[in-house]
């Protein structure tokens, strides 16, 4: 079992940046992807990126490339996820979880969710 815990979210203005953090509990995350999805209102949850523990292998949505950076820290068994050049279309709650079946990208291959956290960018 492993334990999800997201902070970081919050209010911002369009082009600012935000530091999202999910901190793992139960098991370190070595053989695990770590993923963000997120899930705006009356949307279907959608992959924002992911990081394989391992090898620190990268994923990301095309919608997020090049704003979104995701990295890892073994020592606090943490994953991050910063955000520049936010847009209001990036609002959404989101959420960090975790995936044995390597870079998937699919929201139903990940088993174990945090709470999420909002986010919500203004115009």
């Amino acid at each position: 079992q492993v334990q999800l815990v997201e902070s970081g979210g919050g209010l911002v203005q369009a082009g600012g940046s935000l530091r999202l953090s999910c901190a793992a509990s139960g098991r370190p995350l070595f053989g695990y992807t770590v993923g963000w999805f997120r899930q705006a209102q009356g949307k279907e949850r959608e992959f924002v990126a992911s990081v394989f523990w391992d090898t620190g292998s990268e994923n990301y949505a095309d919608s997020v490339k090049g704003r979104f950076t995701i990295s890892r820290d073994n020592a606090k068994n943490t994953v991050y996820l910063q955000m520049n050049s936010l847009k209001p279309e990036d609002t959404a709650v989101y959420y960090c979880a975790v995936s044995t079946a390597g870079l998937v990208i699919t929201w139903r291959r990940y088993g174990f969710w945090g709470q999420g956290t909002q986010v919500t960018v203004s115009s």
